[in-house]
């Protein structure tokens, strides 16, 4: 029976292949849509996650980055380094705004850095300086290439203007893109003296940031204080909140439409061999090795599919770099794993179902037909 099923699959190959394209079509909708959610929370949390910080403090009460405003004594930075078990703080100026240049304006982290440190900075460079002059920005690559930025030319944040420094990479996305300024020029853009927004804090080896972070909550008067990954699941989820949640939604949809394509596609193939499985039934050829047959002819068309649907995956990520630089895409091994299991689950059931009304039947009918 198996050596029926893959040979009557070959002798139609045109019919395969049309099988297993509509139903990788689908499953590659939900691999892009999967993609772009992980690419887009990559982006989202990317300050934090690549300064690797083992702790976060901030002004008491604030607990995530995204969409929030932290404010911080100066003087804290000390108070945070004379903690037992901290081994370096670094400081910054953080505020969200929209940065213009050219006629165009996208929402932006704006992060002021201390100019002489260099704890804390972009961590890819494209071109120009790693790190602003005075009255200098270092901008997404991205974004000076759509505005048509050129080193030198000026950009507008909360209605200051800054010089073009630098172009970094790895720092720009749909959602939000991060711009790095002097602390000082920062200061005077938010109107503040004497404050920075969060303080960096790297543990002494051997140190937990568990607990670093709440002897620094103890030690120091109104102040918070994350581990970074305990902040970046925070920033994460206020984030999704606030917007990637209409991407996760035309993920779900995406995923509905493949479950129903390919539950459509495979009991179709099934159906249409109904006459053939009847005279097998009639013929006495067993239940079991006509449920095994028409399974692996499921599992195969589920299994090609989604070899097609990775395969077309991985070609669109570096094309979407290429073409379309403004989408962040990535794939992560639990978005494969739930495809691959959906589109073998889904075939081998649209198959069962058929098979066993078609085995219900007095087998008698297919001759008669």
């Amino acid at each position: 029976m198996l050596n029926w099923a893959f040979r009557e699959m070959l002798l139609a190959p045109q019919q395969l292949f049309a099988s297993v394209a509509a139903v990788a079509g689908a499953l590659l909708l939900v691999l892009f849509f999967e993609g772009v959610f992980a690419g887009e929370s990559d982006q989202i949390v990317a300050l934090i996650d690549k300064t690797d910080a083992d702790v976060w403090v901030m002004q008491k009460g604030v607990g995530n980055m995204h969409m929030s405003t932290s404010f911080v004594a100066d003087w804290k930075v000390d108070a945070v380094a004379e903690v037992e078990g901290v081994a370096r703080t670094t400081p910054i100026l953080y505020m969200n705004s929209a940065v213009e240049a050219s006629g165009r304006s996208w929402f932006s982290y704006v992060v002021g850095i201390e100019l002489d440190n260099p704890r804390v900075g972009p961590w890819e460079m494209v071109q120009g300086a790693r790190f602003p002059a005075p009255g200098g920005a270092v901008v997404p690559e991205i974004f000076a290439s759509d505005a048509g930025l050129k080193l030198g030319d000026t950009i507008r944040i909360a209605g200051t203007y800054f010089r073009v420094d630098g172009f970094s990479g790895d720092t720009f996305s749909m959602a939000n893109s991060i711009n790095f300024v002097g602390m000082d020029d920062l200061a005077d853009v938010m109107g503040t003296l004497g404050v920075v927004s969060y303080i960096l804090v790297d543990a002494e080896p051997g140190v937990s940031a568990q607990a670093l972070a709440e002897r620094i909550i103890a030690e120091v008067e109104a102040v918070n204080a994350l581990p970074r990954d305990i902040f970046v699941a925070r920033d994460y989820s206020i984030a999704v909140q606030m917007g990637l949640n209409i991407v996760w939604i035309m993920t779900l949809i995406g995923g509905a439409l493949a479950v129903l394509l390919t539950g459509f596609v495979v009991y179709s193939h099934v159906t249409e061999r109904e006459r053939e499985l009847a005279v097998m039934k009639a013929l006495g050829v067993r239940d079991r090795a006509i449920y095994a047959a028409v399974s692996a002819q499921a599992l195969t068309i589920g299994g090609l599919a989604f070899a097609m649907a990775l395969a077309l995956m991985a070609m669109a990520i570096p094309l979407a770099a290429e073409f379309a630089p403004k989408i962040s895409l990535a794939i992560t091994t639990e978005a494969v794993l739930r495809a691959g299991v959906t589109a073998l689950v889904v075939s081998l059931i649209s198959a069962v179902i058929p098979v066993r009304r078609i085995l219900s039947v007095d087998p008698v009918s297919a001759f008669q037909q």
